[in-house]
């Protein structure tokens, strides 16, 4: 088990790295905690581990040879996540001028399965976790080995979604988000945005480089 000790907190380090990189996960955790207050931004937010974790099961199952074998269902599935980042930017847009929703009320796309959704739209971490599993814990891995890898990922993406989410929701910070709410949220919108149709060019690219 000490043996162990050290992969496991690589692990660690490098999710919590990855989760706190500018992404789409990150950003709409954030403007969801300023916007809708801790009753819905929390929930969110575990949303988001448990989304991300799922592809830490996925990739201990081997679904990145699914992607290998059958190509086109990762080029679907980063074109959906591409469009679905575009739906959610557009909608931030919209809502922009609005006034503040009450915090309690929720609205379609927050909560916890809006949270899901959006971890599950994105299939990058599934080859994320594979590449990390793959490097950390080389060869097969009994099913006690392969629980304690998924509980450490749902434990270090719980902590932070968790963390973030009760943070950013807490009064003083959501009364400056009020008072620049227009900009804040078009800033949010332009982000998420860009990384929808960085999604979808990069799968475009990538579809280009193999038909040529």
């Amino acid at each position: 088990m000490l043996e162990l000790a050290g992969p496991f907190t690589v692990m660690v380090a490098t999710l919590t790295l990855a989760i706190l990189s500018p992404g789409p996960a990150i950003i709409a955790a954030m403007q969801t905690s300023f916007a809708r207050g801790r009753t819905v931004a929390v929930p969110y937010g575990v949303g988001l581990a448990v989304g991300a974790s799922v592809w830490c099961l996925f990739a201990l199952a081997g679904l990145t040879v699914l992607f290998q074998l059958v190509p086109a269902l990762y080029v679907a599935l980063k074109i959906f996540g591409g469009l679905y980042l575009l739906w959610m930017a557009w909608g931030l847009w919209q809502s922009a001028p609005h006034p503040m929703p009450e915090a309690a009320r929720a609205r379609f796309g927050t909560g916890f399965w809006g949270g899901i959704a959006l971890n599950l739209s994105n299939p990058k971490p599934a080859l994320f976790y594979s590449a990390l599993i793959v490097a950390l814990f080389p060869g097969p891995q009994p099913l006690g080995a392969q629980a304690a890898i998924y509980a450490t990922a749902v434990g270090t993406e719980l902590f932070w979604y968790v963390a973030i989410t009760s943070a950013m929701s807490t009064a003083p910070l959501r009364r400056r988000y009020a008072s620049a709410k227009l900009w804040l949220d078009r800033g949010a919108a332009l982000l998420l945005g860009l990384l929808g149709l960085g999604l979808l060019a990069e799968t475009a690219r990538e579809t280009l480089i193999e038909t040529a």
